[in-house]
């Protein structure tokens, strides 16, 4: 390798000091991009990547882009100009994140997404996604039955620049609005954020103090909104969220949360590297670009069973 290559990987791990894995440059490395590891499902997504990266034998780097794409963006240079041979990404969001993958493409670099889809096809090779309309179905018909089919409710959405808190909505609402009786009062954006749920549950309690349910785009907006409702000694409110974390498990087998719904987020890292390593190998993945991972619902009937975003069979 020449000194100017050396070099140029040497920036790259200093400017990026804390946000990777170091690498060594000489191996084949795989990218993986992710929000924030504070939120346990990304985690488990850049865990699950990472480890079937090593077992097949590349190195890896692993970035967060804090659901930022100016800072997506960035991380994509840096990678490509690391010469990676592959790129696993939960994207910054649907729109703003295509040029960044197109950018990687035409640096003959292939990108495969994860949990979120962009707006375009054929920039990167895979987008496997969670069924996230049939698995907000699963979670709303939970919903509807803990509430007994009528009550009033209110509900807390994803960022609205991520497609799967629209579709989670959409999926919701298919379902409830079916039931006359189940009266939605609030409804408003926490953004993914335990924090911010905790606030946002807070005034829609003092507005609306009839609430009898809340069902929540993921888990971190249920586990805010159940902590603010605990904390307004609200303890008799339904709440339900999305995802399958350990912590909304742990909660529904403490009798607090009631259901959630799982995306098996490690299980869909671990393909898309596969899927990585084969089309590096063999110029496809042999398969669509485009793949659902269906959901599966968790109650107080299987929560014991789940562990780190899997169900134990």
């Amino acid at each position: 390798m020449n000194l100017k290559r050396r070099l140029l990987l040497s920036a790259v791990a200093v400017a990026l000091s804390g946000s990777f894995t170091a690498f060594a440059a000489s191996a084949d490395t795989i990218a993986i991009i992710t929000p924030s590891p504070d939120n346990p499902f990304f985690k488990a997504e850049a865990d699950g990547a990472a480890a079937k990266a090593k077992e097949l034998g590349y190195e890896v780097m692993t970035l967060v882009h804090d659901d930022d794409a100016n800072k997506q963006s960035e991380l994509f240079d840096s990678a490509i100009a690391a010469g990676v041979k592959a790129i696993i990404l939960d994207n910054a969001g649907a729109d703003a994140s295509v040029a960044a993958v197109q950018k990687a493409k035409d640096a003959g670099i292939p990108s495969f997404l994860i949990d979120r889809e962009i707006t375009a096809t054929g920039v990167a090779v895979s987008q496997i996604v969670s069924n996230n309309y049939q698995g907000a179905q699963l979670g709303a018909e939970e919903f509807v039955k803990l509430m007994g089919e009528k009550g009033e409710f209110a509900e807390l959405i994803g960022k609205e620049s991520d497609t799967n808190a629209g579709i989670r909505s959409k999926g919701y609402h298919d379902v409830i609005d079916q039931y006359p009786d189940m009266k939605m009062v609030a409804s408003q954006t926490a953004n993914w954020s335990q924090t911010e749920a905790y606030t946002v549950m807070e005034s829609m309690l003092q507005a609306n103090p009839g609430i009898m349910g809340v069902i929540a785009g993921n888990d971190t907006m249920a586990m805010g909104a159940y902590a603010a409702l605990e904390a307004a000694g609200r303890k008799d409110v339904i709440v339900a969220g999305f995802d399958g974390s350990n912590d909304v498990r742990d909660s529904i087998l403490a009798g607090g949360i009631k259901a959630t719904v799982l995306q098996p987020a490690y299980q869909q890292a671990q393909m898309a590297v596969e899927q990585a390593d084969k089309f590096l190998k063999t110029g496809s993945t042999g398969v669509e670009e485009k793949q659902l991972m269906d959901c599966v619902l968790i109650n107080a009937d299987n929560a014991a069973k789940l562990e780190t975003f899997a169900l134990a069979q």
